[in-house]
């Protein structure tokens, strides 16, 4: 049985639940991670295969065909030789999916590096970015981080008031990191003291209050310091108001009530 076969035969749950129809879709191994690739912009079966490292071409074949199957990834042919991938709008319907999912793992399931895991490290700074976008960290000025990976893998992660962003090469810093892409993700999947202590360790440079602005800005914790978590901010005005607009309401119908 071809692998797209059993790809089929495999992932249907005879359950009635969107959850389930969705994980149908996109729940199989690699299927997600070929849609965050490809969240970047259209890619070669080989920029592909190169990326998502341990994948067999034959199973890479097979989960584009099943992605193509569901209107989710569609091919641009160039030429005879020229493939490339790309998402459909179905498929780009799939980003805050991934973001909410990126967010959550990187607050509860990330952890240290794996034995033998592969860490590309422009994508655990796309993963920093879209953590920091997604989680709604903001600052009331603009912040610039450079994360040198060694002499040439260098990139710069900045907020510009309304947006994190990240380009490849270094820009003035208010802070500037030196790591192996290994100890970068040790220091995502650390608590606020432990990427403090790890920032000292590796002497980063940057003054204590930016430090700690970089320290305190990941993590499912309260978010401590000149940055904040929109979505904390967010959290706390719509309990207040919603608390408050209740009693009213019911101290409105009590007083409506004849005695």
């Amino acid at each position: 049985m071809a692998p797209s076969t059993r790809i089929r035969a495999k992932r249907r749950y005879q359950h009635f639940c969107p959850a389930a129809r969705a994980l149908e879709t996109i729940g199989e191994r690699w299927s997600l991670l070929i849609v965050r690739d490809l969240l970047a912009g259209p890619r070669r079966f080989s920029e592909l295969r190169r990326s998502l490292t341990t994948i067999t071409p034959k199973w890479l074949s097979a989960r584009l065909r099943a992605l193509e199957a569901d209107a989710i990834v569609t091919r641009d042919v160039a030429g005879e030789r020229e493939v490339r991938y790309r998402l459909t709008p179905k498929g780009e319907a799939l980003e805050p999916v991934f973001d909410a999912l990126l967010v959550w793992g990187m607050d509860h399931a990330l952890g240290p590096p794996r034995h033998g895991e592969a860490i590309h490290p422009g994508r655990a700074i796309d993963a920093t970015v879209r953590y920091l976008n997604r989680r709604g960290v903001r600052s009331a000025r603009r912040v610039v981080w450079v994360i040198r990976f060694g002499d040439v893998r260098n990139y710069t992660i900045r907020f510009d008031g309304a947006r994190w962003l990240r380009q490849r090469g270094e820009a003035p810093a208010d802070v500037t990191v030196q790591t192996p892409p290994s100890d970068w993700v040790k220091f995502l999947s650390a608590d606020v003291e432990g990427r403090r202590r790890w920032l000292r360790e590796r002497r980063a440079t940057g003054t204590r209050q930016r430090l700690d602005e970089l320290a305190s800005a990941f993590g499912s914790e309260s978010i401590p310091g000149p940055l904040r978590s929109s979505l904390h901010r967010r959290a706390r005005r719509a309990r207040t108001p919603l608390l408050s607009g209740q009693e009213t309401g019911q101290k409105r119908i009590l007083d409506s009530i004849p005695r």
